[in-house]
This record gives C-alpha cells, sequence and structure tokens, in this order.
C-alpha cells in the first residue's frame, strides 16, 4: 500500500509521518495531499480560539472526552507558538490531553505558527485534510490564542467558538473589531470567577447591536462553563450540533460555505506557493548578495533595493 492508501485506511503512524512531512515541507508530501484530496469533506471541524489563557486546551480536552463516549473519532490540531531556534511548536503534543495519548480513537497533534499570524498556517489547513482523509469524524482545531488578527480559523472551520474569561474588561471591546465577529459559538470558561455575568451580558449587547451580520438566521448562542470541572462541556457540544444542523438545513448556506472554503483555500495555496518559491530563487541569488553589499556601503536604500528585485522578478515572471 502507498502512503495515501495508509492513511485512508488509518495508519496512525502514516499520518504522523506526512504531517510531519508538510510542517517540514519536506518534497513529496505535495502529491501525498493531491491523492488524499478526493477522500476529504466529510469530517466536521471545529475551531476553537481566544485570547492566550482562557483554557483552550482544558476545554478542547474536556470535549474530546465527552466525543470520545458518544462513540465518535477525533483529530486535534493544536496550534502552538514556535521555537525561535528549532522551528517546531514549543508547547509540543507530548504536554497536551495526555489521558487521551493511548486512545486510537484520538489523534492529537502540535503545530507551529511558524511566525504566522493570521491562526492558521498552510500547513495546518493541510493537516485537516489529511485527518480528513483518515476518516475522523470531528476535527477540532485550536489555535495559538494571539488575539483579535487570529482570524483565519473561520475559513477552516464549520463551527468557531470563541473563549473568553470573566473580568477582561475592555478587552473585550477590542475583540470586536476582529475576533469577535467570526463566532458561531461563545464560551464564558473559569464562570466561577467575579464577573462572568457582566461579561455574558457585555457579549450579548455586541451581538444584538450587529444583529445583521446574521443573515443566514443563527443567531450566536453564549454558554458559560468551567473547563477544568467538566461543567457546560454537554451544552458546548449540543450547540455545535444545532449549528451543524443549520447549515445543513439549507443548501444555499451549504453552497455558498463552500464555494468561500474552496477560494479561500486556493488563494492561500497559491500565495504560499508564490511567497515560497520566488522568495528562497531571490534569496539565493547572486543578485541579493550583491544588493545587500551596495546597501551596506551606502550606494543605494533597502526600499530601492526591494522595488528594483521585486519589479524585476515580476517582469522576468511574466515574460
Amino acid at each position: 500500500m502507498d502512503i495515501a492508501e495508509k492513511i485512508i485506511s488509518g495508519d496512525i503512524r502514516s499520518v504522523a509521518r506526512l504531517i510531519r512531512d508538510i510542517d517540514d515541507n519536506v518534497p513529496g508530501s505535495r502529491e501525498v495531499l493531491k491523492d488524499l484530496y478526493p477522500s476529504t469533506g466529510k469530517a466536521y471541524v471545529v475551531g476553537i480560539t481566544g485570547s492566550p489563557g482562557v483554557g483552550k486546551s482544558t476545554l478542547v480536552d474536556q470535549m474530546v472526552t465527552h466525543l470520545r463516549a458518544d462513540g465518535k473519532t477525533v483529530g486535534v490540531l493544536a496550534v502552538d507558538p514556535t521555537s525561535p531556534f528549532s522551528g517546531g511548536a514549543i508547547l509540543g503534543d507530548r504536554v497536551r490531553m495526555q489521558r487521551h495519548s493511548m486512545d486510537e480513537g484520538v489523534f492529537i497533534r502540535s503545530m507551529a505558527t511558524r511566525g504566522y499570524f493570521g491562526g492558521i498556517t498552510q500547513s495546518t489547513r493541510s493537516a485537516i485534510d489529511v485527518l480528513d482523509a483518515m476518516g475522523k469524524d470531528c476535527i477540532i482545531v485550536e489555535t495559538v490564542g494571539v488575539g483579535q488578527d487570529e482570524i483565519d480559523i473561520v475559513q477552516s472551520a464549520d463551527t468557531t467558538i470563541i473563549v473568553l474569561v470573566p473580568g477582561m474588561g475592555d478587552d473585550v471591546q477590542a475583540l470586536k473589531a476582529g475576533i469577535l465577529e467570526i463566532g458561531n459559538i461563545f464560551v464564558i470558561n473559569k464562570a466561577d470567577r467575579e464577573g462572568a455575568d457582566r461579561t455574558v451580558n457585555d457579549i450579548r449587547l455586541m451581538i444584538e447591536m450587529d444583529e445583521k451580520r446574521y443573515k443566514d438566521g443563527w443567531k450566536p448562542p453564549i454558554l458559560t462553563a468551567q473547563a477544568v470541572f467538566d461543567k457546560g462541556i454537554i451544552e458546548i457540544l449540543d450547540e455545535i450540533d444545532k449549528h451543524r444542523k443549520h447549515l445543513e438545513s439549507s443548501a444555499k448556506i451549504q453552497s455558498m460555505r463552500k464555494y468561500e472554503k474552496v477560494r479561500n483555500d486556493l488563494s492561500e495555496m497559491i500565495k504560499d506557493k508564490i511567497i515560497r518559491d520566488v522568495f528562497d530563487e531571490i534569496i539565493n541569488s547572486g543578485e541579493f548578495e550583491t544588493t545587500l553589499q551596495s546597501i551596506i556601503k551606502g550606494e543605494t536604500d533597502p526600499y530601492t533595493a526591494c522595488d528594483t528585485i521585486v519589479s524585476k522578478k515580476l517582469k522576468k515572471g511574466a515574460a
């Protein structure tokens, strides 16, 4: 059996090896992804995002427990900060959700951001496809938690959950301009803390002030939870199921979401490949080193040098 066939049959080692190769941009991994793509589109993808320290990992850990109790297979992709030395995920999957590590129905992998600030790298998107082709019923993507710029998850997830905690105060207002706008479900974790009711009211007010955004008929629910005590998890999973049924209830919504997902995936894939291929070629060219020396000697400035190099490259590509 080739690698694609092994992955489709559920071989964990082949999946782990391919995701590692994708993250390291190993030649040949792209060909395997091409073979796997026809087997994708069956898994339900849930995105978990929010600021650092809100308890996303604990929430995901409890969700996995309940999903497994319902007989569902689960894939977890936890996006972590990147080590400036190794380029890998700092936290690593070994310290996450250890009680599920021996469960063959659960696949957990940490993905490095590699300096990308949108929350989801191309490697993570490809890893979602791999777990989908593997046959996972549900794929949970936990983003790194960089703040309101981290909105790319909405393009990859069927349901996006925004996790907050009481006492954020003005931070909630700041989130409105970015990450707050993408949530299908809002979860106030650590709800035993003082100020939980106020946080719920703040989110509710923001939703009601911007109801025109919810044209498809889904108004985001606001739930409270204490993930560390396994409180509120069942209610979250129930709302995910309701949102899934809502999406499936309309052919128009399904068609629109598929169009947007494919369009975004292709756009990001093209951008990623162009940047990687063109940038590497420029950096490794003799002209780049010559230009560096010219800047150091004061013969030109980096802005002019940049414009010159890029213009030459674009003209050469057009020709």
